[in-house]
């Protein structure tokens, strides 16, 4: 284990509004516990566009970092100092890393943890893959498909607007995005992956339409859960990813990032979560 963590009060946070939901604190302390940071603490802060700035001001040296959702994974950036490469990607930070020189750098866990709860699952390669919906989320999948997926990748979109979207982010990424209505999408099926990323009900239509031997369905929420959709795929046989594994390999990403610790307690912050949900 290396890193640059201290036995140093340090503070950490999620935030976003709302934000009383968030499973992130529940994580990140059960880390803490793990890793021996007693003085570590991880606390959620209802923080709207507006008053991002102004939190932002506030913060002191005893800050190592902090997790954003949404609305802020695009405001944040004109308060950072440095962005990666990946968060540029898709003009998404979800990760604040706070130096001890004052920097602040934005990076973005969800796409390396999308793709490591994929082989985690046995999924480090597909021919071609489908995505349900067009949000930030969505965009995050075609950057994780970018690094796993060898052909085609089809969207499935409720308008037009949505599509133009997806497609030019497939562009800027380098998928070969095609796009299909959404009164297609149990035609997505026929996928070897399948990602979701669309609100809780969005999806549950679909479920009756699963095939019989179905792939592998990446269903990014996790409650509820399962989901119908992610019900009828299990009985059917196939492969789940669900959004606590998403979860789970996006915090321990920040946790080693925030503490310079590493590796992070995946199993232990997994138990943690479902513990939680239960």
């Amino acid at each position: 284990m290396t890193g640059r963590a201290t036995a140093e009060g340090r503070r950490a946070a999620v935030l976003g509004s709302p934000i009383a939901h968030s499973l992130s604190p529940v994580l990140h302390r059960a880390a803490y516990r793990e890793l021996g940071l007693a003085h570590w603490s991880y606390d959620r802060f209802d923080v709207d566009e507006a008053g991002l700035p102004g939190f932002f001001a506030g913060l002191d040296a005893s800050w190592a970092g902090l997790s954003l959702t949404m609305p802020l994974k695009r405001a944040v950036f004109p308060l950072l100092d440095e962005v990666s490469d990946t968060a540029a990607s898709v003009e998404a930070v979800n990760t604040v890393v706070l130096g001890a020189d004052g920097r602040r750098t934005g990076d973005n866990t969800d796409i390396p943890g999308m793709v490591a709860a994929l082989r985690e699952r046995g999924v480090e390669k597909v021919e071609s893959a489908a995505v349900l919906g067009a949000g930030a989320t969505a965009s995050s999948a075609l950057a994780a498909l970018s690094r796993i997926c060898t052909g085609p990748v089809t969207a499935y979109v409720r308008s037009d607007a949505r599509a133009a979207e997806m497609r030019g982010w497939g562009e800027r990424l380098g998928v070969d995005v095609r796009t299909a209505g959404w009164s297609a999408a149990t035609a997505a099926f026929d996928a070897p992956l399948v990602i979701a990323t669309t609100p809780a009900g969005t999806t549950d239509a679909l479920a009756a339409s699963v095939p019989d031997r179905p792939g592998t369905l990446f269903d990014v929420l996790y409650e509820p859960w399962p989901t119908p959709l992610a019900s009828a795929w299990s009985r059917a046989g196939g492969e789940i990813v669900s959004g606590l594994d998403l979860l789970v390999h996006q915090a321990v990403l920040q946790v080693e990032r925030m503490t310079g610790l590493a590796p992070a307690p995946l199993d232990v912050m997994r138990a943690a979560g479902e513990d939680a949900l239960r």
